[in-house]
């Protein structure tokens, strides 16, 4: 047990001290207009250089520090939560790899090391999707694995096609090929691969199942590692995406994976898959919004969301605990009398998701809301987003009236304690940064502040919206709004947004499944049928066969010699008959 905390523990302060020394070190960059970068040459064969590169400017360093910082939170987090797990070292060291395969993806300018990082992700989130090894588990293993492996393959491609350039730096080609058209063949692989990591439709499916997972991955993986390193990309990116048609297709997608996970949320009553359809909601915000060519304010939501997401994984682990690992939100209620330490650290983590003023998601949401309000985008898009808004109020005040409001419904005898400190100061680490977060990162990153001037019904368009979908949800949740409610309870429209449009039926069980078949086919009738026959094994029993007839032969043997002469003897007179 004593080696179990001090891995703990020694993750937990280094994680924390690197993010430290990250903070300084943006601080110092920012102020300086700073950006380091730095090549290692392995092998240099002839004309050809095997380089490690690494770049390091404000973006990575600010990124690296709230991964570090969540992570460090995690971390410390798990000593409590999975206290019962026998090989609690092993799992601290699949986080700390993930942690360390997000840092190389952070780091990279060069596409080879983004590889290895991209690839690092998947392995890892694998690893740690079927950790509790049931069935379920491995089924959303193999979905996670199989979805992001297709982004892998599509960074491939974009490997193979960047030598055209002479190198795999691609920070020094944006800019020239961004007026090259030829690459737009790059700039559509590196969206796709985007898309499946960041789980935009068609490639949502694997989002909500990947909560097979431990709560801390969760709180890990839905904050600031796998699914954000698909915005991160494109941020990277972002010259070269500027340029082509492809970010059209990219903001209809993004726009509608935020309808759709909004509304899938509010008929789930599974309380993780409820926050898991949340961050989809918001990665189709990021999406959308760097589709428009505003990849600071993509950048500056990715960082805010990362903290309040965070903590809010935590809570729900919390409450899971101590709800005998049930995650019905039906089942639950009046948690705010027993353990009111969690329930403010979720209620302050829910109203910063839904943008409230003056904590740290109201900065970067009122803001991406006041630049599409500005922008030459058309009504459709207009109305996407605020009505994307409205329903993250909605389930978030759903969420709030099951857990908080309602009568506790889950047995007479329970164990609800606020007193487990482990949880609660790595909780109030990110409580604290979910507060300041937002104007702290608008201080740092903007350099001139932003004032943006619209019309007065267009500016409390937000209030407008927020609170439509407050009432909404308070209404719906308390069954005041009867006829409405057994409309929107039906079971064809409740199944029909209950599995996110059919997406895992058009995905996983039709598209996936479909091409394992035929990759099983394959290997059975070619791997395993044909080329066995005629190469591998076919070959083999040719070649024996002929040998044992060549020993025999070799041997000296009577009877061969024999047989041999008895069968000359008859050819000679079969042809002296026929010449006759």
């Amino acid at each position: 047990m004593q080696n179990k905390t001090c891995i703990c523990f020694l993750s937990f302060f280094f994680l924390f001290f690197f993010s430290l020394i990250n903070f300084f070190f943006m601080i110092y960059f920012i102020m300086n207009n700073m950006i380091i970068f730095m090549e290692w040459e392995l092998i240099s064969l002839n004309s050809m250089n095997i380089v490690m590169s690494i770049l390091l400017d404000w973006m990575s360093l600010l990124f690296m520090m709230f991964v570090s910082l969540i992570s460090s939170s995690v971390i410390y987090y798990s000593k409590s939560y999975m206290s019962s797990e026998l090989n609690l070292d092993r799992f601290i060291i699949l986080v700390l790899l993930f942690v360390m395969s997000m840092i190389l993806l952070i780091i990279s300018p060069n596409i080879i090391s983004i590889l290895l990082g991209w690839d690092g992700l998947g392995l890892i989130s694998y690893c740690l999707v079927i950790y509790y090894q049931n069935l379920k588990s491995y089924n959303a293993g193999m979905l996670t694995a199989l979805s992001n492996r297709i982004g892998d393959v599509f960074i491939l491609m974009v490997i193979s096609w960047i030598m055209n350039y002479g190198s795999w730096n691609y920070v020094f080609y944006l800019n020239f090929m961004s007026n090259d058209y030829s690459m737009m063949f790059i700039s559509f692989m590196i969206i796709i691969s985007a898309m499946t990591k960041s789980a935009q439709i068609p490639f949502s499916s694997w989002l909500p199942a990947a909560m097979a997972a431990p709560t801390p991955v969760s709180a890990l993986v839905h904050s600031s590692t796998l699914v954000t390193a698909g915005v991160y990309l494109l941020i990277r990116f972002n010259n070269l995406l500027l340029e082509f048609f492809f970010l059209k297709l990219l903001l209809l997608l993004s726009s509608l994976t935020m309808i759709m996970a909004g509304i899938s949320a509010n008929y789930e009553f599974d309380l993780k898959k409820i926050i898991a359809l949340s961050t989809l909601s918001q990665l189709g915000l990021m999406m959308s919004i760097l589709s428009m060519g505003l990849s600071d304010l993509a950048f500056f939501h990715l960082l805010t969301h990362a903290m309040f997401k965070a903590l809010l994984f935590m809570c729900a682990g919390v409450i899971i605990h101590m709800m005998n690992n049930n995650q019905d939100i039906r089942l639950m209620g009046g948690l705010s009398l027993y353990i009111p330490l969690t329930s403010l650290c979720l209620n302050i983590s829910n109203l910063s998701l839904c943008g409230i003023p003056f904590l740290a998601g109201f900065y970067s949401k009122d803001l991406i809301l006041e630049m599409v309000s500005m922008s030459s985008m058309n009504l459709m898009i207009f109305y996407l987003y605020y009505f994307a808004t409205g329903l993250t109020m909605f389930y978030t005040i759903r969420l709030l009236m099951y857990l908080m409001v309602m009568d506790y419904n889950l047995f007479s005898i329970y164990n609800l304690y606020d007193e487990d400190y482990i949880m609660l100061k790595s909780m109030f680490m990110l409580l604290f940064m979910s507060v300041i977060a937002g104007s702290f990162l608008m201080w740092m990153i903007f350099s001139y502040p932003y004032f943006i001037y619209l019309p007065l019904n267009l500016k409390l368009m937000v209030f407008y919206v927020v609170i439509v979908g407050m009432l909404m949800g308070y209404f719906i949740s308390n069954m005041k709004l009867y006829s409405l409610n057994k409309f929107l309870m039906s079971y064809e429209l409740s199944l029909f947004f209950n599995i996110m449009w059919f997406m895992p039926n058009l995905t996983t069980y039709g598209l996936y499944s479909f091409f394992l078949k035929f990759s099983q086919n394959l290997n059975k009738n070619i791997d395993m049928g044909w080329s066995e026959l005629y190469s591998g094994q076919g070959m083999y029993f040719i070649i024996k066969t002929y040998s044992i007839f060549n020993s025999y032969i070799q041997m000296n043997n009577l009877k061969i010699y024999l047989f041999s002469f008895i069968l000359w003897m008859l050819i000679f007179m079969f042809m002296i008959i026929f010449n006759n």
